[in-house]
């Protein structure tokens, strides 16, 4: 029941989310296109994903046949992988906006966003087709969900997968996202400092429009650090305990809680989503 209430909400608010960027066009924005592709993936895990691990909890053995167990490890899969290159394309959208303001406008364009978005989906779909194809065996001749789980590999693409999947995104995202903190700390600094003589309007004009660049970064990089700390440990949990049933039901559960908070950080921190959610909710 747990489960199932956690699969519902995570579906429910993740389309308002989809329902109201798409709808109202004062949200087409590059960053909210971000956000949009984002609530996607986490859509995926809600309606598929969870589901489908509430039933290979509940059940002794997987019933859903080989199929299922291969298209429900893609669905996983794909909504990791396009998850974390969304929040790549994030880190990115929030760099150009913090460090170089003047010109955001000229560099992340609504279509080129767009655009970025396309090929990251793109490059998610192919390359997790590959790894299930080549790398996941799917063993069911006994119908169990331990061996629909069951992993083998060459050592090398162990290693080539851990390198994309892991070392280099976060990577790319933390160092991006340390960049922004020491920056928007530099400008504080000098804002403090100028505050105290004589400003021109268009300065305080552009102070207001770089602090809500800054908040922006700051309530996204919370969903950034929710991926990071909900997702990564499977890798570690999987290689050290992947014997143990109730460590697989753990592994299999952190990344839904990630899948399940991200909608809640968009409410508390964005004033547009509570507003479209009240019109969306009362049919206006």
């Amino acid at each position: 029941m747990i489960f199932l209430l956690i699969s519902a909400v995570t579906v429910f608010l993740n389309l308002l989310v989809i329902i109201a960027i798409s709808h109202f066009k004062q949200l087409h924005t590059p960053t909210n296109l971000l956000i949009l592709s984002l609530a996607v993936s986490d859509l995926l895990v809600g309606l598929i994903v969870i589901p489908a691990n509430t039933l290979a909890i509940m059940e002794p053995c997987w019933v859903l046949g080989d199929y299922f167990c291969a298209l429900l490890l893609y669905i996983t899969f794909l909504s990791e992988t396009s998850s974390l290159g969304n929040l790549i394309l994030i880190s990115v959208d929030r760099y150009v906006a913090v460090c170089d303001p003047l010109m955001y406008n000229l560099k992340i364009t609504t279509r080129r966003t767009i655009f970025c978005i396309f090929i990251s989906w793109c490059c998610c779909i192919m390359y997790d087709v590959v790894y299930v194809k080549l790398y996941v065996k799917i063993q069911v001749p006994s119908g169990c969900f331990e061996e629909c789980y069951s992993i083998e590999g060459a050592f090398w693409f162990s290693v080539f997968d851990f390198l994309i999947s892991v070392i280099v995104p976060c990577s790319i995202i933390i160092t991006l996202y340390l960049k922004i903190f020491l920056v928007a700390r530099s400008q504080s600094r000098k804002i403090q400092h100028v505050s105290k003589l004589a400003a021109t309007v268009s300065y305080v004009q552009s102070v207001q429009a770089n602090n809500s660049e800054k908040k922006a970064a700051k309530t996204l990089g919370f969903v950034v650090f929710n991926y990071l700390l909900f997702w990564n440990p499977i890798f570690i949990l999987f290689s050290m305990l992947s014997g143990s049933n109730l460590a697989s039901i753990i592994i299999s559960c952190l990344p839904l809680v990630n899948s399940f908070i991200n909608p809640i950080i968009y409410a508390f921190f964005y004033p547009w989503f509570k507003v479209t959610a009240k019109r969306i909710l009362g049919l206006k």
